[in-house]
């Protein structure tokens, strides 16, 4: 079991926390829980957590400020257990960085799924074997979720953003439709998954110094979808 896949739990409610950890351990899978943001963070210091079921009504923290915080911070995937149903909430929750959303009440087996379907998608590319890849002077590592620019400085990656650099890496110079996306990264179709798409896409172009009305590396192709445009190494 000690090589089994962490579960970071961060819920207040403790039959939610009993739920979550007695399904994922069952599955396989190790896990920590958090009853508060403040102990949780302070964990994060000594443990690297494969994904993180964050709930946003928390008693210490507001919710999806953490969940931007680690989207930025770490490369954990990230999941959002939360009683708010609102379109509004899912997307926002989308877009500062969550890699998926679940209302609660939900089925303990469909949060053991989600996480399966998250970190079964392996670091490495299939196109070259490789978790480091090169392109146009920047370097990815994909299992240390980081970028690399040609003057050397290194910007870290959120589990999400490396899901959509890795997916643009295996396909250079292919478009990639928003159905491909959808097949590729997992989600729900809609409005609220081309949201957060574009969200994700504009940060990495961000974290790629891309002149927005002229990006080089990542063209938009109107109406059709995406294309990479580097060669890589």
């Amino acid at each position: 079991m000690t090589d089994a896949p962490l579960i970071a739990i961060l819920d207040d409610e403790p039959e939610i926390r009993r739920l979550l950890s007695q399904a994922l351990e069952q599955a396989g899978f190790r896990t920590q829980s958090f009853s508060r943001a403040t102990e949780f963070e302070a964990a994060l210091r000594r443990i690297t957590p494969e994904a993180c079921l964050i709930d946003l009504g928390l008693p210490d923290r507001d919710g999806l400020a953490l969940v931007h915080r680690l989207a930025t911070e770490s490369g954990a995937a990230i999941i959002i257990i939360s009683g708010r149903a609102q379109v509004q909430d899912r997307v926002t929750g989308l877009e500062l960085g969550a890699d998926d959303y679940i209302i609660k009440p939900f089925e303990p087996a469909e949060v053991v799924a989600r996480i399966r379907a998250r970190l079964r998608r392996p670091a490495q590319s299939p196109r070259s074997g490789a978790t480091t890849l090169r392109f146009a002077g920047w370097t990815a590592d994909f299992d240390r979720y980081s970028l690399t620019a040609p003057d050397g400085s290194e910007t870290p990656l959120s589990h999400a953003e490396a899901e959509v650099l890795r997916m643009f890496t295996d396909n250079p110079r292919r478009l990639i439709t928003r159905a491909q996306m959808l097949e590729t990264l997992g989600g729900a179709a809609g409005d609220s998954f081309d949201r957060a798409m574009d969200v994700r896409i504009s940060r990495l172009r961000t974290k790629l110094r891309e002149d927005p009305k002229n990006p080089r590396l990542i063209k938009t192709i109107y109406g059709a979808g995406y294309i990479f445009l580097a060669e890589i190494q």
